[in-house]
């Protein structure tokens, strides 16, 4: 399963950690987030697995003793809780990179370090090395992440000739305030910051991983010679990632195959439809002789799994639609507004017929 799969897959099970969550389910909702976890590793998966492990009716919430009164020393001693995430470290080369973005560049020519003379070729050479230097994975200074959005948001709008010729024609300034948010949202439903640095870095070539918190991030970079203290740092670096790596691996061992498919291949070639909502799904040869759990449970599971993706599916298109709405009201394009209008959203469509 590829990178993207993985991340949709892992999304999927959030949803329904969420709704067996709200349910009071604990024990379901525990069981999809370390599946997600698995998958593709997230905050927001690791956040929710605490405030679940932390619920009163979680079994690890009750097996909890109530807490003596501690000393003073023993206060300072105490480690802080599991949920709460470390304070994590940057440099001073860091913050001023990250303060250049967001408080001192004009437009995004200057965003970029580039001229209004640069080609193409140099504009994503330069949006390259900020994007290293600047994702929030690996930069841990305050407004990282909104500097490395501001660097996307130029990086698409000089890398695409249409939209640059516009740019300069109108000889837009970036602006500190709200306007650079409202330009980053709009370019964040089309293409996000995370989705454009993949598509930068995501060619064949040499990847690593951004250790610590939050997604992994695959990057390509190019063969140079570290030196010796450099190539020391990053075999430490990459240390956690190769044992996370290892480890997961080993999981896959001790994990059964899923029992159906949403879509047809060689391992399930059987078409069956659920009984409430007539959801297609596609089982192994042997289901009838092998499978012997509830087959109700069985096609609820399926039925919901069916209804998060279209939830997903529906979500994109319309997040599609807006953005080349907003796009095409932007630039005065009152034809290419009409067609944005005219975008069908089939996932939404199907999802409706399902609720009637």
């Amino acid at each position: 399963m590829t990178i993207e799969g993985n991340k949709d897959e892992a999304a999927k099970c959030i949803e329904i950690a969420q709704n067996a969550f709200s349910a009071g389910n604990i024990e379901k909702a525990e069981k999809f987030l370390l599946k997600a976890e698995r998958l593709y590793p997230t905050t927001r998966a690791k956040e929710l697995l605490a405030r679940v492990r932390a619920s009163p009716s979680s079994g690890n919430a009750s097996k909890r003793t109530p807490p003596s009164s501690p000393g003073v020393e023993e206060v300072r001693r105490r480690k802080p809780p599991a949920h709460q995430p470390p304070q994590r470290e940057y440099t001073s080369e860091q913050l001023d990179a990250v303060k250049r973005i967001n408080t001192k560049c004009k437009d995004y020519y200057e965003i970029l370090g580039v001229t209004k003379e640069a080609t193409d070729s140099d504009i994503k050479k330069a949006y390259k090395k900020l994007a290293l230097q600047l994702h929030p994975d690996k930069n841990h200074a305050p407004g990282s992440a909104e500097a490395f959005k501001a660097i996307g948001n130029a990086a698409a709008i000089l890398t695409d000739p249409e939209k640059r010729k516009q740019y300069d024609l109108r000889g837009e300034e970036v602006t500190h305030t709200h306007q650079q948010q409202y330009y980053a949202r709009g370019f964040e439903s089309d293409l996000t910051a995370e989705e454009l640095f993949n598509m930068f870095f995501g060619a064949t070539g040499q990847y690593y991983a951004f250790p610590g918190g939050g997604p992994t991030v695959y990057t390509r970079r190019r063969r140079t010679e570290p030196e010796p203290r450099e190539a020391h740092a990053g075999l430490v670096q990459l240390l956690p990632v190769l044992v996370l790596v290892l480890l997961s691996m080993m999981s896959g061992f001790f994990i059964s195959e899923p029992v159906f498919s949403l879509a047809p291949n060689s391992k399930y070639p059987v078409p069956r439809e659920t009984v409430n909502l007539k959801v297609p799904y596609y089982v192994k040869e042997n289901f009838h002789t092998d499978y012997q759990g509830s087959l109700r449970r069985l096609e609820m599971s399926i039925e919901e799994e069916y209804i998060v993706g279209l939830r997903h599916a529906c979500q994109r298109e319309r997040n599609y639609r807006d953005s080349m709405a907003w796009k095409a009201r932007n630039f005065g394009d009152s034809r290419q507004y009409a067609e944005a209008q005219k975008l069908r959203t089939p996932s939404c469509d199907k999802l409706q017929s399902l609720h009637r």
